[in-house]
């Protein structure tokens, strides 16, 4: 093992995998520093939860080779398990147990003895604010109580590396915010993450690297400035009065460049990266006076991450992966079913 891939959290190069005929990998590149988030966006089948199972060991790759916490994701699997933290898509956890039981069965599968693991499952219970709801049956909790008592679950053996595929899809904006601290406390603390995400705002809020998958290959990489610097201009949005116009009036926001308009159907807002500025706004907001095409509102701001995400794979991030990993095998107990 070179001194480079012993010093990475997480190291991927060349993976690839195929099923039958469909190649869901065609050699990913990953690479995250110890006590970092390494977010990898993408949009629908473009690979990132095949991404998540190789590094996990739940899938082997057809090539390629792979490193979590120094250690082959092929020759030993084991010691990844050991040093790895998993949670999938969906809390996997037992909603007939309280939460404390959830936590204390989790820990004794991976070998703690009974004072040991009362005493981790009480720890993470405080940790992730689930105290006082920590004597009852987990299906009373809320969707964001469930997800962190699943986080909790995945970090009861200590792993340096946890991989969060999707953490906060189907949570209301409150149970993200807290996910979201969650994770940042992880991160503070020196653990190294890996998330996958549809939300955009979350890779911009949490991650220090952003890996952009299309095809099941690397298109970009860098942190979030660095990938809208890649846009350039900024962001217009336009919002047009009468639907019977929107057509006339996307061929006119067309010309701002470089990338075609996006509108929202349901509310009739145009979205568009332009290099043009507040000049560009001018001659376009003139134009649309002359074609008496009525403008409810209109806004002109820097590139977002979906402003990259459209000029890097031409399609918005609005589609969700079918979820391939409902239920996640924990770190260190490879036959435990969590």
């Amino acid at each position: 093992m070179t001194e480079r891939q012993n010093r990475a959290a997480i190291r991927a190069e060349g993976l690839t995998k195929s099923f039958g005929g469909t190649q869901a990998l065609a050699g990913v590149d990953l690479e995250a520093a110890p006590g970092t988030v390494l977010a990898v966006l993408g949009p629908n089948g473009a690979g990132k939860t095949t991404t998540v199972r190789v590094l996990s060991t739940l899938l082997r790759p057809d090539g390629g080779q792979a490193w979590v916490a120094g250690h082959d994701v092929r020759e030993d699997p084991e010691s990844v398990r050991r040093n790895l933290g998993l949670s999938g898509q969906y809390a996997a956890v037992d909603e007939k147990l309280t939460g404390r039981e959830n936590l204390y069965l989790v820990a004794r599968l991976y070998g703690m003895g009974r004072h040991a693991a009362r005493r981790r499952a009480g720890l993470l219970l405080e940790s992730f604010r689930l105290e006082d709801a920590a004597d009852r049956p987990s299906g009373t909790y809320s969707g964001g109580m469930r997800r962190r008592l699943d986080l909790a679950g995945a970090l009861v053996a200590r792993p340096p590396v946890v991989v969060l595929d999707e953490p906060t899809t189907g949570l209301d904006p409150r149970s993200r915010a807290d996910t979201w601290a969650s994770i940042q406390e992880l991160v503070d603390g020196g653990t190294t993450v890996l998330l996958t995400t549809q939300y955009l705002e979350e890779a911009d809020q949490l991650a220090d690297t952003i890996v952009v998958i299309e095809h099941g290959s690397v298109v970009a990489r860098g942190s979030a400035s660095e990938l809208k610097g890649r846009v350039g201009g900024e962001r217009l949005t336009l919002t047009v009065a009468e639907p019977r116009a929107r057509a006339a009036a996307a061929e006119i926001l067309d010309a701002l460049g470089p990338h075609a308009p996006v509108l929202d159907s349901r509310t009739g807002r145009f979205t568009v990266a332009t290099e043009q500025g507040a000049r560009g706004l001018e001659h376009a907001l003139s134009r649309l006076r002359l074609a008496d095409i009525a403008v409810r509102d209109v806004a002109l701001a820097p590139p977002t991450l979906d402003d990259v995400f459209l000029a890097l794979t031409g399609q918005p991030q609005t589609s969700r992966e079918p979820a391939t990993t409902e239920v996640i095998v924990g770190a260190g107990a490879p036959e435990a079913g969590r």
